[in-house]
């Protein structure tokens, strides 16, 4: 988008309102489909597409009024995923010492791990709405697993999150076993399943959400498996039988109003994407969550 790096950022840390931070990472072994990694380069390239204004929801510039700075990319260390985790924990450290939201780019699932580490220390009790095809809280294969498929059920056993405000949202398709909604459910985890969304109508979804959070801080992962591979092909784990990108970003909208903690975008696979369409529409995710946190922003509500 074009925003400057954070040491460049006019007027220094007490400016930024939000910090861009690109995890470049992904677990191997997990997925036939490799490439994760190059996420967060992929959705920067395509993002320099993107005009700030989006009438008529979000007629203002999000990357203006909130001071966003881009914090670069977390340096993955060549060691086993638990030490990965500990860098990305001190990455968004880092962006919130400087007073700003950290807007996150994956890399795979488990990048989200060390994300709520950081923020669950900050904004206790932190809520979360993950928008996902995967419910990403398996039991793994081994007790302790740290992966894309156990990212929530380590934040829910490490009490990362208020399970009271804990919500799945847009799950469907092929899962990795049997059970698979039922066991995020007994972690305490909500789930509305994609068809439920639908439904319901996603102003409606929204509605619900907005009521479930209240006014305490609240995380949004947002995979972008959660859209149809039509609109979305390069990802990781892609599902058939999605939202398109109208809807999706309908969804987030809807949202508006609520205090945001963080904002995670991923799963996307650059070298499964075609045109760079799926870069490009994480990209616009990106900026719809900017506009979320412009909203909320106490510096312009107050003014």
């Amino acid at each position: 988008m074009g925003v400057p790096a954070f040491g460049e950022a006019q007027g220094g840390a007490n400016a930024i309102g939000a910090g861009i931070l690109g995890i470049p990472y992904e677990a191997t072994g997990h997925r036939p489909r490799t490439g994760a990694d190059q996420g967060p380069a992929g959705i920067r390239a395509q993002s320099e597409l993107l005009r700030p204004y989006q009438p008529p929801h979000a007629d203002f510039n999000p990357l203006e009024r909130l001071g966003v700075a881009d914090f670069g990319d977390v340096e993955i260390p060549d060691a086993p995923v638990g030490e990965v985790c500990d860098a990305i924990t001190a990455g968004v450290g880092r962006v919130l010492e400087a007073g700003a939201v950290p807007v996150c780019m994956g890399g795979d699932g488990s990048v989200t791990l060390g994300q709520l580490r950081a923020l669950g220390a900050h904004h206790p009790p932190l809520g979360l709405i993950h928008i996902d095809a995967h419910a990403d809280a398996g039991p793994g294969k081994a007790p302790d697993e740290l992966s894309p498929t156990t990212t929530f059920t380590r934040a829910a056993e490490e009490g990362l999150l208020d399970m009271n405000r804990a919500v799945n949202v847009g799950l469907r398709g092929t899962q990795r076993a049997a059970g698979a909604f039922d066991f995020a459910a007994s972690l305490g985890y909500e789930n509305i399943t994609a068809d439920e969304m639908i439904g319901r109508g996603l102003a409606e979804t929204g509605a619900y959400l907005k009521a479930r959070m209240g006014e305490a801080p609240v995380f949004l992962c947002f995979d972008m498996d959660f859209f149809d591979p039509a609109c979305a092909p390069g990802v990781c784990q892609p599902e058939v039988g999605g939202p398109q990108a109208r809807e999706g970003l309908a969804l987030l909208q809807s949202l508006a109003g609520l205090d945001f903690a963080g904002f995670d975008i991923n799963t996307v696979s650059p070298p499964h994407d075609v045109g760079g369409i799926t870069q490009l529409l994480a990209g616009r995710v990106m900026l719809e969550c900017l506009a979320l946190a412009a909203a909320e922003d106490s510096r312009l509500t107050n003014s």
